[in-house]
């Protein structure tokens, strides 16, 4: 399964995880199948929304655990998004969006 070979400190979107299954385009399939798993060692963490945004609530038992496993798997997350997502291509999201090496847009 896909979810299972997401390294340690890595997330993935929903729909890569899909893509990467053989479903291009099935992310809500992904979210529903990861909300029902009772396997404890599935690292159904490591996935995400798009954008590397956190698609449970912070206030949700479960929003909590992930955020407290992301966060011991040395992962930095700003409000609700993980910052280090890191995209199929090896490049952190900030540098696939904005270019290498650079963070957020700067707005005047």
């Amino acid at each position: 399964m896909v979810v299972r070979e997401i390294p340690y400190g890595r997330v993935l979107a929903y729909g890569q995880v899909a893509a990467r299954a053989g479903l291009p385009g099935r992310a809500r399939l992904v979210a529903r199948v990861l909300a029902t798993t009772t396997d404890p060692d599935l690292p159904w963490h490591r996935v995400v929304g798009s954008g590397g945004r956190l698609a449970l609530s912070a206030d949700a038992p479960a929003g909590a655990l992930q955020r407290r496993r992301l966060a011991a798997e040395g992962l930095e997350i700003r409000g609700r998004r993980v910052v280090q997502m890191v995209t199929d291509d090896g490049r952190g999201l900030d540098a696939a969006l904005w270019g290498p090496g650079a963070g957020a847009p700067r707005t005047r």
